[in-house]
């Protein structure tokens, strides 16, 4: 065979298997994919991440009685590292003392003046008092001289001796006058003595109790456990440069890590499906071989709008059955909240499904041919959906529509 002849064959060949090749890859595009309807259990699951938290949490509070200092905005001026392991003395914070000191100088001022007030009106009772013992004695003595002036006046005109008496009864009767004035002054000097001595108690006091107040403001943990941080009203947490108000005193807080929970928030369509008591499956991100059973134990009736979203978000608690060491408050959970379950029944996947004028129909391989068969179907998730009636255990379904189907009529039930 000559060497042209042998070309010719070789380029046949060639073209040959361009030409297969190409058709083949045209045919694949026609090609129908198919799947067996299975039989077995159906899992409807409703899948949303979560945070893990303690059921049992004991809050570390600052001071409790600022309020009665005016004292309502109070700066975190330090706090330990939140999952610091303390024990129970151990520090935790300090609150900023600054509006505080400004208060107890406000105090010691006060009482400075008080205290001046008082030896002010100390002496003033002095002087005073002294004045008045000092005109019932130049009274005394008064009478005194005029008792002896009368002895002497035994030969005078009885005149002169009744003006001496008439005298000495004036003098007695402004003596007791002065006496009475004295007792009276002095009782006043007493209370005015009180009053200011009082208002110097008060101010001492308030010194005592502000610097009392001064010392929990460094505080210290009463219990031991792993430090976390509380939330703000806004889901913020709390930390250095965040206050604390007599109504939301805690800086931080003790959880019970063997009383655990995963907090999530469903959509307002898987929400229908979640009741209390279902059973979940709740795994952690960051130790992804660990999974918890756990139960719902609380849905929102009422949703929530998160910051910067408009959709309505509804609370559902689930707690842990169990625990793990290398659990801790904070960490982002996956939820798998079991809605429905149900066994031995026909399985296809979604896509094995058509519809037309509200009729639900499948493709079914019968012998060498194709049926176009309605089917009564159940309840679906994500990936498969029940058939309830017009499907056997093995029946063979497309997944797509077979070439040349769409005018085929629908073999009703």
């Amino acid at each position: 065979m000559s060497k042209k002849n042998i070309a010719l064959i070789v380029g046949v060949i060639i073209l040959s298997i361009i030409a297969y090749y190409l058709f083949s890859s045209t045919s694949n595009e026609n090609v129908s994919l198919t799947t067996k309807a299975v039989k077995g259990t159906f899992i409807n699951e409703v899948l949303i991440s979560g945070e893990a938290q303690s059921t049992s949490s004991k809050k570390i509070n600052g001071p409790n009685n600022t309020r009665r200092f005016g004292l309502y905005n109070i700066k975190i001026q330090d706090l330990v590292p939140e999952g610091t392991v303390v024990k129970k003395g151990d520090y935790i914070g300090k609150l900023d003392v600054s509006e505080l000191n400004g208060k107890i100088m406000d105090a010691q001022l006060n009482l400075e003046k008080a205290q001046s007030r008082y030896t002010q009106q100390e002496l003033d009772t002095t002087l005073t008092l002294k004045q008045e013992r000092n005109t019932i004695k130049d009274l005394l003595f008064k009478i005194e001289e005029d008792k002896l002036e009368l002895e002497r006046s035994i030969y005078e005109p009885p005149a002169t001796i009744r003006s001496l008496e008439i005298k000495i009864e004036k003098t007695e009767r402004e003596l007791s006058e002065k006496k009475a004035d004295y007792s009276i002054k002095k009782r006043q000097a007493n209370a005015k003595m009180i009053e200011v001595g009082t208002e110097v108690s008060k101010y001492k006091k308030q010194i005592n109790d502000l610097l009392a107040l001064q010392k929990e403001f460094t505080i210290y943990s009463d219990n031991e456990g792993m430090v976390t941080y509380v939330k703000e009203w806004n889901g913020t947490k709390k930390k250095v440069g965040s206050t604390i108000s007599p109504w939301e005193p805690a800086i931080a807080s003790l959880p019970d890590l063997t009383k655990m929970e995963s907090k999530t928030y469903s959509n307002e369509v898987d929400v229908r499906k979640i009741k209390k008591g279902l059973k979940a499956k709740v795994g952690f991100d960051a130790f992804p071989d660990i999974e918890l059973d756990g139960v719902v134990t609380e849905v929102a009736n009422v949703g929530e709008t998160k910051a910067g979203s408009d959709i309505k978000l509804f609370q559902v608690l689930i707690k842990l059955n169990g625990s793990n060491k290398n659990i801790r408050p904070g960490m982002t959970t996956s939820n798998r909240i079991l809605t429905a379950q149900q066994d031995n029944v026909i399985m296809v996947p979604l896509e094995a499904i058509f519809s037309k004028d509200s009729i639900s129909y499948i493709y079914v391989k019968s012998g060498l041919s194709i049926e176009k068969k309605q089917v009564e179907l159940g309840v679906a998730n994500n990936e498969v959906i029940i058939i309830k009636k017009g499907l056997e255990e093995g029946d063979l379904v497309y997944l797509n529509q077979p070439e040349g189907m769409e005018e085929k009529s629908i073999t009703l039930l």
